[in-house]
């Protein structure tokens, strides 16, 4: 099957070639850096998307047109149908798959393009307003956690802000973990959240509130959380080593995918604790920054903060905190309190070492933090 890139990255010329690649006979579509990839790839495959996430390491992955089609009506047998706003790059999985909903329910999706900002969201998505044999149809919308965040700072003053988030039945959150402080004030607002779990190589989020979408399977192996499926993408285009380590099958012959992410099922309900290799040696313990993070974003004001790793003379590594907004004369205050929710949730060898203030946090394209950034930046601060 041939593989081509749509004529832009503009939501609408992507959808025109997911209308093909998906519904129709192809061309596949390739998304993101699509240089040095091959003309031609497996027969079935709908989407290429090449992506180097927060890692900086690019790869490729193959996901099939069954694959995105499963993945679509399972999250519409779990939400209900209706229509879709895209508010998310559509050369991400999440916006394709955004995409892809509307696309299977024969409704144009309501698109937010351009620079992220409160007020044109709003205006998309209480003007999705529609009814259909008297009945209103149903709204959706999928973000990361920056930006529902951005749209609940505005909806404290903009009434239409705080409207447009009630408007949905459901707010789609993946990307990365939400903060409790923030989820909170979206339900004061009357926002109904739904956090989501998954990744490229699982067609987008496949764990709704923990609980795996209909045909998805969880399972914790030595700590990795483990997913399987019609959901699962093919593997990763041209690198089969890569493929048979990340997309392992059992004896029964299932195809699993590692996620490299720490967790654990109570109840069939999955908690997701973090990466297994964001994890840092302190004084001889390991230590989870991603259980820091989480840790450090339940203090009032530090909703968005990135904890990042640092060299550490004494302990041999460390973590300091990232946060946009605050005054460098309050940090020590900052960090006492930083420290004492860490120590408290973690264990006193996590309690990061600083906080340092910036303007904005770094954005990749997807929304999520810019960690390579975040760890260049400290880098060459003299300080550290």
């Amino acid at each position: 099957m041939k593989l081509e890139a749509p004529a832009s990255a503009d939501p609408r010329d992507v959808l025109r070639s997911l209308r093909a690649g998906v519904l129709g006979a192809g061309p596949a579509v390739a998304l993101g850096e699509a240089s040095g990839l091959p003309d031609d790839v497996p027969a079935g495959t709908a989407v290429v998307v090449t992506t180097s996430g927060s890692t900086g390491v690019p790869k490729s992955v193959a996901i099939s047109r069954n694959a995105l089609i499963s993945s679509a009506y399972a999250t519409a047998a779990r939400l209900g149908e209706g229509a879709w706003l895209l508010a998310l790059p559509p050369t991400y999985v999440a916006g394709v798959q955004v995409l892809v909903r509307a696309l299977l329910a024969d409704r144009e999706p309501a698109v937010v393009a351009g620079p992220f900002r409160a007020e044109p969201f709003a205006a998309a998505a209480l003007g999705m307003a529609s009814h259909e044999n008297g009945t209103r149809v149903p709204t959706y919308t999928s973000l990361v956690p920056a930006q529902l965040q951005r749209l609940l700072d505005a909806a404290d003053t903009d009434a239409t802000v705080a409207q447009a988030l009630r408007s949905f039945e459901a707010i789609l959150i993946g990307g990365q973990a939400l903060a409790p402080a923030v989820r909170e004030r979206a339900e004061a607002v009357g926002a109904r959240i739904v956090r989501t779990y998954g990744s490229t190589e699982t067609s987008g989020g496949c764990v709704y509130d923990g609980v795996p979408l209909d045909g998805v399977r969880v399972a914790v192996v030595d700590g990795e959380v483990r997913l399987s499926g019609p959901v699962l993408a093919d593997g990763y285009l041209g690198d089969p080593a890569r493929t048979a380590s990340v997309f392992p099958a059992d004896d029964d012959g299932t195809r699993w995918y590692r996620t490299g992410d720490g967790g654990e099922v109570v109840a069939g309900v999955l908690s997701v604790t973090g990466r297994l290799d964001n994890v840092i040696v302190s004084g001889g313990v390991n230590v989870s920054l991603d259980r820091v993070e989480a840790a450090v974003r339940s203090v009032a004001g530090l909703e968005s903060a990135v904890v990042v790793p640092i060299p550490d003379a004494v302990w041999g590594q460390g973590s300091a905190v990232v946060a946009p907004g605050i005054a460098v004369a309050d940090e020590p205050g900052v960090l006492e309190r930083v420290r004492a929710a860490v120590g408290a949730a973690v264990g006193a060898p996590a309690r990061p070492a600083r906080v340092v203030a910036v303007d904005e946090v770094p954005l990749l394209s997807s929304g999520k933090p810019d960690r390579a950034a975040l760890r260049a930046l400290l880098a060459a601060d003299p300080r550290l």
